[in-house]
């Protein structure tokens, strides 16, 4: 990946060479993440000072419902979590399946040591100085080996917020996977990285050996093949990507249950395997799974939809046999694919969709 300034890092697609062509034995899995992490205002400026993690007592019950259909969830920790006892104690109980694992987030406001002036840019970890990045991510990969263990080995950065200096940084440290790159997404306008040239297919970040993988985003409707120049034209018009969405000409869908319907959803994953896509990933914020404290689930009609996504979601991937996968095996299914320091070409692995931003 080149470099260049962390502000308005526009992050250019990677060479075909970089892309993870999976073993055969592979076939089609999925991967859910979870943002684990504080509840605080999305409406309000941040602050240091808002830590709770009650919500965390509401993963057990989710934990289950996905671990009934074979999933074992990544759960990112933000160091609030990571250093409070009682979601510590919470999150081991879920990973003494042996599967399910503990990833990192940076969520840098709330993470020490406090040297930045508080802002929505500086929200944004690639903004930060180096060092201060580095420092951050010492203590909170500090915290997360002492409270569960074992070193994490998958990162995120808060608000999807990585910067052109942090792929070596992440990898000198001993992470493997990175999943930061929201596909198809743009976040320049708030000083936030550019993911618009990338699309949803894992890749090698070169030189660092980094597994790249991309939180997965599908265009769905009748326009969908218009792609990243349509939804960027439909973008410069009032309210015309809204237009575009509800009339089922373009949408731009992630794959959560947060914002998006199951219907809008299902469309996009059929979408993404009849493209070839081998690799699905999911992901939702912890603190959905107790009313009122996202945009995205505000009452308990709200929890019912979002526990009812899942349940149509699973039922959906089983019968299109896309089957999930942990971290590990995706981790050693990468490595078989493209052992560290070699880089293999794919076939089917390349993004079709290029283009778009955050709507």
């Amino acid at each position: 990946m080149s470099s260049g300034g962390a502000k308005g890092w526009r992050v250019p697609p990677p060479p075909p060479s970089d892309y993870i062509a999976w073993p055969a034995s592979f076939g089609r899995r999925f991967m859910v993440f979870v943002d684990t992490e504080e509840e605080f205002d999305w409406s309000a400026p941040f602050r240091r000072d808002a830590i709770a993690v009650e919500a965390i007592a509401a993963l057990p019950d989710m934990h289950r419902r996905l671990a009934d259909h074979g999933v074992a969830p990544c759960y990112l920790c933000d160091y609030p979590v990571a250093t409070s006892a009682a979601a510590i104690d919470t999150l081991g109980g879920l990973i003494a399946d042996g599967r399910s694992t503990i990833g990192a987030q940076l969520h840098p406001w709330v993470n020490p040591p406090h040297d930045e002036a508080m802002s929505g840019w500086a929200s944004f970890a690639g903004n930060l100085d180096p060092a201060l990045v580095a420092a951050k991510v010492d203590q909170l990969t500090a915290a997360i080996t002492a409270a569960f263990g074992a070193q994490p080995l998958a990162f995120r950065a808060g608000r999807y917020g990585l910067g052109p200096g942090m792929p070596a940084l992440l990898a000198a440290r001993g992470y493997r996977v990175e999943t930061s790159m929201r596909a198809l997404h743009d976040y320049s306008a708030a000083g936030g990285p550019d993911f618009s040239a990338i699309g949803s297919a894992a890749f090698r970040l070169a030189p660092e050996g980094l597994i790249e993988v991309p939180l997965t985003t599908r265009y769905i409707g009748a326009l969908r093949r218009g792609g990243g120049a349509l939804h960027r034209l439909a973008g410069r018009i009032p309210r015309g990507r809204g237009v575009m969405a509800r009339t089922g000409l373009l949408s731009r869908v992630p794959l959560s249950p947060e914002g998006v319907s199951f219907g809008e959803a299902a469309a996009a994953v059929r979408e993404a395997v009849a493209a070839g896509e081998r690799l699905l990933t999911f992901s939702f914020h912890s603190p959905s799974l107790v009313p009122g404290n996202t945009p995205y689930v505000r009452d308990p009609t709200g929890l019912a939809r979002f526990h009812g996504w899942w349940d149509d979601m699973l039922a959906l991937l089983a019968r299109m046999e896309v089957r999930p996968i942990s971290l590990a095996e995706l981790i050693a299914a990468a490595d078989e694919a493209a052992p560290r320091g070699q880089h293999r070409r794919s076939g089917t692995e390349c993004p079709s969709d290029r283009g778009g931003q955050d709507r």
